[in-house]
């Protein structure tokens, strides 16, 4: 499996800290430089351009210094921060930078700080594929039907509707009917995904096509809101 690369873009207003910078990162196969900046107001045309992984950024420039051009950005790429001004280090780190490099970098320190960001890359790109299979598996519950467990997709429930002491499940394809409380049905189901509007029905919201203060609309079903649930109903749905 080819090795992540790391796109980054080097801000400096210094042209000879912005050679030494990507001649450090033309050795690092993990690193791609996608550009230079030597200033904020540059980096900041950049990248409403294109998308980066990292900045290596300077603090003292003219304009905007590199702290305050972090702050500006609404989702800032990662940062390591390349300075000859120790003092500016805590308030790097306030802003949550991978590293801080003292000019003049020395190569050694520039790997350890480059190690930290595909650490933190890595651990993105884990996260992030964690999250990708859980929305690739579909979830479901079981109802005992007929002398069987029938599975049952959450997607496919349009809504349920109480019967005493049976439940209906309507979804597209078919009506399920158990023997079961509404109230232990409601507390299997996600309830970002379906709400109780009546002590007799729970309504799935992605399917509700229109509503009032009186009812809800699913597919070609009006049910009713009932005294007790209205308020928590308007509020989700308004």
């Amino acid at each position: 499996m080819p090795e992540q690369k790391i796109k980054c873009l080097i801000v400096d207003d210094e042209p000879p800290a912005r050679a030494i910078i990507r001649r450090y990162a033309e050795q690092v196969p993990t690193l791609d430089v996608a550009g230079e900046c030597e200033n904020a107001v540059q980096a900041f045309a950049f990248l409403q351009q294109q998308e980066v992984d990292l900045i290596f950024l300077d603090i003292r420039m003219p304009q905007l210094n590199g702290n305050d051009f972090i702050k500006a950005l609404s989702a800032p790429p990662k940062v390591i921060f390349t300075t000859a001004y120790p003092e500016y280090a805590l308030e790097g780190f306030e802003l949550n930078a991978i590293d801080y490099l003292v000019k003049p970098v020395r190569f050694e320190r520039f790997l350890k700080a480059v190690h930290k960001a595909y650490a933190v890359a890595n651990i993105k790109q884990a996260v992030e594929s964690v999250i990708a299979e859980e929305k690739k598996t579909e979830p479901f519950v079981y109802f005992r039907a007929d002398r069987k467990m029938i599975k049952v997709m959450l997607d496919d429930i349009l809504y349920i509707e109480s019967m005493k002491d049976y439940i209906k499940i309507i979804t597209k394809q078919v009506t399920v009917i158990t023997k079961q409380s509404i109230s232990s049905v409601e507390a299997m189901l996600p309830e970002k995904e379906f709400i109780r509007v009546h002590r007799s029905y729970i309504v799935s919201l992605s399917k509700i096509k229109s509503f009032t203060s009186e009812l809800v609309e699913v597919e070609k079903s009006e049910i009713p809101i009932g005294k007790l649930y209205r308020n928590e109903v308007m509020k989700v749905l308004g």
